[in-house]
């Protein structure tokens, strides 16, 4: 993985800008610490940051090719799966290749293909390349938007980059966050609106999505997109299906030159990919190494609940005896899980979901000590199925995203001043206009047309806020982490399993969990759902109660802006009892929000952000 960034301007000269593109590189040394370069000419420059997992000769970035005089520039951020399959294509069609990274091939790609490659493309990744002869630029982004890729256009300029930290080393892209950025902030935030940011004229290449730069402007094309079909198969057809999609994904997705590990929690997802990487890894004669995330005291306080029914230590444990792993439990403590919001947020470069962002991010820096790539379980539960809004009635039916369902308690926060923002309009726009681009069958009963929409706006929404999550809080620590459940393959084919089949035996993920029958022990297979760990101990609590009465006691802290003081005084002094409602998804309630808005004040304290 990499680090990508850079700015063109096909109107004038900007070869003389080379320090600017050295500080805004520099910006991305985490997510590639073991090279860097550019390119530069009288119109482009592109600047690289390299994180090596194959070839590390031949993957050497900016990637240059001249074919007939034309000559091609990329800089590339991600993996393809399927690498070995568009090499032998275009080795039948002539092209020779210097060496064996995937850069290559996507270059390769591109030069036959054009732009049209992409669809041939399985993998994570953002790009920009430089067509000389055509003079211009394509940024262009993964399916499922795994990775990132920003961008702002001003004057005549396009700048862009894999972390918006990048952008903001270049002089004409400021700090700035005007009314709608408050807005998105407290509506939808930390999801926010697929394309957008929360800082003006600073916005992000959609998942499947690219734009072309030439002297004509810039033109946005879509490429990819979820489309409803007619599903012909049976129930035993639909389970052999689903598990040769996730075993091939699997498969693929363990290519590289360097270790690769797990994460495994003991849930059904990370379970499914450690049990089928280690009979891999078996296969080769080696061990597989996998890794869970714990808190001090955390069987303690541990409280069940909806949303976190048991924990997960025991349920690691079995499965790393069942597959013979070489397991590995991190165990996190609170002081630093609070000290590290402010290296979660500098990481998001955005406030995030709170410690659920800290506590990755100090997973991945442990895990990075001995690995370069991992594979995560993301997303399965929201291709199969596995959240509470997909099974109880009160939130299939609830008329605004069902992770974000108390819109009203959060304005409650906002300064006097502020009070006017349209949070609860925002919030409902939003989730209309991503309804209507669900795509549906004619005849659909109310209840299915209901669950599509939940599943599009699951995957729009949820998990690519879960994406971000991922690819900054590994990425910061040079940590590579895939997630075979985001193929695009795996996506598109469950996006059509009809409801009944998905939840099969009336179970969330039944379908996922008949799947893995024979691949997993049923004590895993059939474990109640339960989403990725929290800490539960009241230090945790009082640590970040300390810092938001600090907060609020500093004249200078710029949050106090924006919120209602005493309310907020209020919510402190009861422990965040006060708050009751989850402000967001499953985990993030009064310690969380707490937590998060302690984030907001640094980020806008640490970024200069400008409030307009």
């Amino acid at each position: 993985m990499c680090g990508i960034t850079g700015f063109v301007n096909f109107k004038k000269n900007i070869k003389d800008e080379l320090g600017t593109l050295k500080a805004m590189t520099d910006t991305l040394s985490l997510r590639g610490p073991n090279s860097e370069g550019n390119y530069l000419s009288n119109n482009v420059m592109f600047g690289h940051r390299r994180l090596i997992v194959v070839d590390p000769e031949g993957g050497i970035q900016p990637m240059k090719r001249s074919i007939d005089n034309r000559e091609y520039v990329l800089v590339y951020n991600g993996e393809l799966y399927n690498t070995e399959d568009l090499r032998k294509e275009l080795i039948n069609d002539g092209f020779k290749f210097e060496g064996y990274s995937d850069t290559e091939v996507l270059l390769l790609s591109y030069i036959r293909w054009g732009i049209g490659a992409i669809e041939k493309f399985n993998g994570i990744f953002a790009f920009a390349i430089y067509d000389k002869e055509k003079n211009q630029v394509v940024l262009a982004r993964d399916a499922m938007g795994v990775k990132p890729l920003f961008y702002s256009i001003k004057n005549n300029t396009l700048i862009f980059g894999s972390e918006i930290k990048a952008l903001l080393k270049h002089p004409l892209v400021k700090a700035v966050v005007d009314k709608d950025g408050l807005t998105e902030l407290f509506a939808l935030g930390p999801a926010i609106t697929p394309g957008k940011t929360y800082f003006k004229d600073i916005e992000e290449v959609k998942p499947g999505e690219y734009l072309v730069l030439n002297n004509d402007g810039v033109k946005k094309e879509i490429y990819w997109r979820l489309e409803a079909k007619d599903f012909n198969e049976s129930e035993e057809e639909a389970v052999e299906h689903v598990r040769e999609l996730l075993i091939d994904a699997i498969k693929r997705q363990l290519v590289g030159d360097v270790p690769v590990c797990t994460f495994l929690s003991g849930g059904l997802d990370s379970s499914a990919i450690s049990a089928i990487a280690a009979s891999e890894f078996k296969k080769k004669n080696k061990q597989l190494t996998t890794f869970s995330i714990e808190y001090e005291d955390n069987e303690k306080y541990f409280k069940s609940s909806l949303y976190q029914p048991t924990s997960d230590k025991y349920y690691a444990e079995v499965m790393s005896k069942f597959i013979g792993s070489n397991h590995r439990n991190v165990i996190l403590n609170h002081e630093d899980l609070v000290n590290a919001l402010d290296e979660a947020l500098i990481g998001r470069d955005c406030p995030g979901m709170a410690d659920v962002d800290s506590s990755l991010y100090l997973f991945c820096k442990e895990v990075k000590k001995d690995f370069v790539v991992s594979l995560s379980g993301e997303c399965a539960d929201e291709l199969f199925a596995g959240y509470p809004w997909f099974t109880n009635d009160d939130m299939i039916w609830s008329n605004t995203f069902p992770w974000s369902r108390f819109i009203k308690e959060r304005k409650a926060i906002l300064s006097p001043e502020l009070k006017g923002l349209k949070i609860e309009e925002a919030a409902d726009s939003a989730y209309r206009n991503t309804l209507s681009e669900v795509p549906h069958l004619d005849n659909e009963s109310p209840i299915e047309y209901r669950m599509r929409e939940l599943f599009y706006l699951n995957l729009r929404w949820f998990m690519l806020n879960l994406l971000n999550r991922k690819d900054r809080m590994s990425m910061a620590n040079s940590l590579e982490v895939r997630v075979p459940f985001a193929d695009y393959k795996i996506v598109e084919y469950a996006f059509n399993i009809p409801n009944n089949i998905k939840l099969l035996n009336g179970r969330e993920k039944g379908l996922l969990r008949k799947a893995l029958e024979g691949i997993l022990p049923e004590e895993i297979i059939y474990r109640k759902k339960s989403p990725y760990p929290k800490t539960h101990n009241p230090i945790y609590t009082d640590m970040v109660c300390n810092k938001m009465n600090s907060i609020l006691s500093d004249t200078s802290s710029p949050i106090l802006d924006i919120i209602d003081k005493n309310v907020v005084k209020n919510i402190l002094d009861t422990r965040g009892e006060a708050y009751k409602t989850t402000w967001y998804g499953q985990l993030m309630t009064g310690p969380q929000m707490i937590a998060y808005l302690i984030q907001i004040n640094n980020w806008l304290k640490y970024y200069k952000v400008e409030i307009k």
